[in-house]
């Protein structure tokens, strides 16, 4: 799926996040990569064979409000 050189990681590379977006819509919350991932702003991601990721955002910090 993907034209770039150095080719992008692939949708099942551990860095997949890594892909350039070649459709973003951040008024919805959500992008598409040219590797066929959706990530959305909550750091889920809905991979091409539906596959879903669950959202991995950091946990905070102790101590921060």
């Amino acid at each position: 799926m993907c034209q770039h050189r150095p080719e992008c990681p692939s949708a099942d590379s551990p860095d997949r996040e890594a892909a350039r977006p070649v459709a973003c819509h951040p008024e919805q919350g959500w992008s598409l990569l040219c590797n066929g991932v959706l990530v959305f702003d909550d750091t889920g991601e809905l991979l091409p064979d539906g596959r879903v990721i669950a959202p991995h955002r950091p946990l905070a910090a102790a101590g921060a409000a």
